[in-house]
């Protein structure tokens, strides 16, 4: 097949054929900004709970009172249109309400992991050139320390919004931060620029700006993502890119998910694309209860699932397979749930039958990024296969290139997951080469190149291989990190692995495993164990050279392996 049939297989979008009965392959985005989105759903649903923090529920009427308050505010204290306000807050009612409050006076948001240290802060912080900062009380030593400085701190305390009765603070690390930070340090609020969150809601009445939008250049949030390659970068997720993503779902899961009656369990952190766009956004649009939780502690969200009966429950791959062997799993009819959703990071096939085998419902995996405005790609309602990430969802196309060139490859070879549709962000901000990189022109369009490399079937279903950056390169030959991962975690004593390559001037890298053995396994299982294990299910230039046991793995923030870390580590 030439260049041009290969790109005209995909653009034929085969994948079309297993969407829902009445699915549209095609997609209408509507010209409507986050604000409007949150105020008609907040309209239509005002005496609804629309958030529930440990007992503590907030109607609809109540969430928008208080972000129409905290947008005054933030007018009066110099925010306008396109300035930059960045949020460090755990998932909480104020990371919603500073969210939609900021956007309400015409800011841009930029939001900071809670686990970042100081210079992480002040990278993002000069990056996005914010201006001021929301930010939890016991989170702000960092923010100090970044020597960062803004116009304005805005501190509020985890205990403002807990319920008064203790009783319903199930988590032990909530029970400790309840006692200690129930207000914000008064030593704080004595310095010249800083605010007490809760001073300024009560202080100023729900009149915030009248702000015009422009949809499709506005930006709404600058999330930090690593990208393809290089340094931290801010995706510009605008209105538009918002208002697709919704619309993606929505058509893509047709009447299974419905307005106003659904309830979410809102673990994944706000501060992330998936918990940010996915499940905040996402519910409040729709007239959804989230169920929020400050940290993933599994009896949190078994008692949450139980007691507010979820109906959807978003979730990545860690989690399930935690859950998968967990003793109290069985407290929640999983089959009850209309959709399990995994994200974030790729499902190993183990933990999909697993999980199956145990709970008797279907893990619906799906691929996204802070690019495509977290969505893109999901498994077909009821039509799983595993192993595969699933199929591009309404109005999007999805296509396999050489990974070094922009030649489209054919059915069931690999390559680098190229996507484009109306959820893909423009470029990073202030980062005009990096955008150039990743956001390519093919015969007149732009594809983002994802540095995922991938696969598409006979039928349309993507299959995820590994990252461009984590593939290592033994004499010329590929092996990707995932696939040895795969095999070494499907050994019986074998907890997780992680897979890198350490540079070598002979073979050019040498294929090197971390591995945590099981409990009952350490010091029982040795390094030629682990390699003769490989070498009967890989081909020879894909085992490890390098064994190295530890007692755990560095992780990212939504529980992957750390790629990354333990190649830092290595140099």
């Amino acid at each position: 097949m030439t260049q041009d049939d290969n790109k005209a297989l995909y653009e034929a979008r085969p994948w079309t054929k297993w969407y829902m009965e009445g699915v549209s392959p095609n997609l209408e985005v509507e010209e409507k900004s986050v604000v409007d989105m949150f105020n008609e759903a907040a309209e239509k649903w005002k005496n609804k709970t629309a958030v529930i923090f440990y007992g503590r529920k907030m109607s609809y009427r109540e969430l928008r009172d208080q972000a129409d308050r905290f947008a005054t505010a933030l007018h009066d204290l110099g925010v306008r249109k396109g300035d930059r306000v960045a949020l460090l807050l755990l998932n909480s009612p104020q990371f919603i309400i500073a969210y939609m409050g900021a956007l309400k006076a015409g800011a841009t948001l930029t939001t900071i992991s809670p686990v970042y240290v100081s210079p992480e802060i002040k990278y993002q912080l000069e990056d996005s050139g914010a201006k001021m900062i929301v930010c939890l009380d016991i989170l702000y030593d960092n923010v100090e320390k970044s020597g960062v400085r803004l116009d304005a701190v805005i501190v509020t305390g985890i205990g403002e919004y807990l319920p008064k009765m203790k009783k319903f603070l199930s988590s032990s690390v909530l029970r400790s931060v309840y006692q200690k930070m129930a207000t914000p340090p008064v030593e704080l609020l004595e310095k010249e620029g800083f605010y007490r969150f809760q001073d300024l809601i009560k202080k100023y009445p729900p009149n915030p700006p009248k702000i015009e939008f422009d949809i499709r250049e506005d930006i709404v949030t600058l999330p930090y993502t690593g990208g393809t390659t290089g340094m931290p970068k801010g995706a510009m997720v605008n209105h538009y890119n918002f208002g697709a993503a919704r619309e993606l779902a929505d058509k893509f899961w047709g009447h299974l998910a419905q307005e106003g009656q659904e309830t979410v369990i809102a673990y994944l952190p706000f501060y992330h694309i998936y918990g940010q766009v996915v499940v905040m956004i996402g519910s409040l649009s729709q007239g959804y209860t989230q169920v929020l939780l400050t940290t993933p502690d599994p009896d949190d969200i078994l008692s949450a699932i139980e007691n507010y009966k979820a109906t959807i429950f978003y979730s990545v791959p860690a989690l399930y397979e935690h859950l998968t062997d967990y003793e109290k799993t069985n407290r929640v009819n999983w089959k009850r749930i209309k959709l399990l959703i995994s994200g974030a990071d790729a499902l190993l096939e183990d933990t999909a039958r697993g999980w199956e085998k145990r709970t008797g419902a279907k893990i619906h995996e799906g691929w996204g990024m802070t690019e495509t405005t977290s969505v893109g790609i999901v498994s077909p309602y009821g039509r799983v296969k595993i192993g595969s990430f699933g199929v591009p969802m309404p109005g999007t196309v999805a296509a396999i290139l050489d990974p070094e060139s922009n030649k489209f490859l054919p059915v069931g070879e690999t390559g680098e997951l190229a996507f484009k549709g109306p959820n893909v962000v423009k470029g990073y901000w202030e980062k005009p080469e990096a955008t150039k990189e990743a956001f390519v022109e093919i015969d007149g369009e732009t594809w983002l190149r994802t540095g995922d490399l991938a696969k598409m079937d006979e039928e349309g279903y993507f299959y995820f291989y590994d990252r461009k950056k984590d593939m290592i390169k033994y004499k010329g030959l590929q092996v990707f990190a995932r696939e040895v991962e795969e095999v070494i975690t499907s050994h019986p004593q074998v907890k997780e692995a992680g897979v890198i390559g350490v540079p070598d001037p002979e073979v050019g890298e040498k294929v090197k495993a971390i591995v945590v053995l099981e409990s009952e396994a350490r010091g029982k299982v040795s390094e030629e164990e682990i390699t003769q294990y490989c070498a009967g299910k890989l081909a020879h230039y894909m085992v490890p050279k390098i064994i190295e046991f530890r007692g755990e793995l560095p992780k990212t923030d939504v529980g992957k392996v750390s790629r990354r870390e333990l190649r830092e580590e290595e140099l």
